[in-house]
């Protein structure tokens, strides 16, 4: 007797960058031939794409409630770039102001029964820029932004779903510092 299969989501959650930022850096990520860049704007992740089952959705939505309601607003200073070289080949821009809180908010994410994931890094906060192109254009993507600056007030994170195809999709958005039913 065969198994039923067990209905699964993959779902990822983040910190989109405000506009003109946001915009600023999906374009710069494109521009480096990152095709990652037609399909994910630019955000600063705090849960990578994880799959979860479909059934638990109700619960991963009560918990980033509570760890939303947990976490007061706070701002994030991006400043210069940065690169995981050699390890994976990424450039990205980094977070000078709000790695802290970020990482608190990644920590207290994970802290899900319904959210399992298992990390071949550490929790790193960045905003990527290119990510898996040719040498060449990660060197121009790290030499263009090096100077790059942008402060912004982080009022909110949003839960994503991904289908397999296509763009993620917003699912909502949990306020910081509310609580729940507020």
């Amino acid at each position: 007797m065969s198994e039923t299969p067990i209905d699964t989501t993959r779902i990822g959650v983040a910190i989109d960058l405000p506009e003109p930022w946001g915009e600023q850096l999906t374009q710069r990520r494109a521009a480096a031939g990152d095709p990652q860049a037609a399909y994910t704007p630019a955000h600063v992740t705090l849960l990578g794409p994880t799959e979860v089952r479909t059934d638990a959705l109700p619960r991963i939505e009560k918990h980033l409630e509570a760890v939303a309601a947990a976490q007061v607003p706070f701002t994030i200073h991006l400043r210069g770039t940065g690169t995981f070289r050699p390890v994976t080949e990424v450039v990205f821009v980094t977070l000078a102001v709000g790695i802290s809180e970020c990482e608190l908010l990644a920590e207290a994410i994970v802290s899900s029964d319904d959210i399992v994931r298992g990390s071949r890094f550490p929790y790193h906060p960045h905003v990527t820029i290119a990510q898996d192109v040719p040498a060449a254009a990660l060197d121009a993507a790290f030499d263009d932004l090096a100077g790059f600056s942008a402060k912004f007030h982080v009022p909110a994170f949003t839960l994503f779903s991904h289908g397999g195809e296509g763009p993620w999709r917003p699912r909502r958005d949990y306020q910081l510092g509310v609580e729940p039913g507020v």
